[in-house]
């Protein structure tokens, strides 16, 4: 059962990318580009995202398990460091770059033939080399 409602979610969020606009790096870039023609219309996307998992974490927040029954194990650092501070700008970097994110991009890659297709797939490889490296230099530090 959990298989089944994991792979249901992860459709419902798909879509939900799609319909959004998310999956456009085009609208996406709009949205980004403050300086130029500002596309505002993904805030209303990233408000309502924001305010769903405002209402889930706060929800579980004093649960033991999902609804399924599972463990829940929540982040519990409030911690803002240096990895922390890196990492956010080198995500904000590349979505800024690309106009994709780690989700709707690899929705992206079912958009068989379309622009968005190729661009995905660029974007996904540059995505796991990065990755790829961050591991090989973490365990190369310890």
């Amino acid at each position: 059962m959990p298989v089944f409602t994991a792979w249901l979610f992860g459709l419902v969020f798909g879509v939900g990318l799609i319909i959004g606009g998310m999956t456009n790096p085009a609208k996406v870039l709009g949205f980004l580009d403050l300086a130029g023609p500002w596309d505002p219309s993904l805030m209303l996307v990233m408000i309502g995202a924001i305010s769903v998992g405002l209402l889930a974490f706060a929800w579980s927040k004093h649960r033991q398990q999902s609804l399924l029954g599972l463990k829940l194990s929540l982040p519990t650092s409030v911690l803002i460091d240096k990895r922390l501070v890196l990492g956010n700008l080198a995500f904000g970097a590349g979505w800024g770059l690309a106009g994709y994110c780690p989700g709707p991009a690899l929705v992206s890659l079912g958009a068989w033939g379309s622009p968005a297709f190729t661009s995905a797939w660029v974007f996904v490889a540059a995505m796991l080399s990065g990755m790829g490296l961050y591991e090989a230099l973490q365990r190369k530090a310890a």
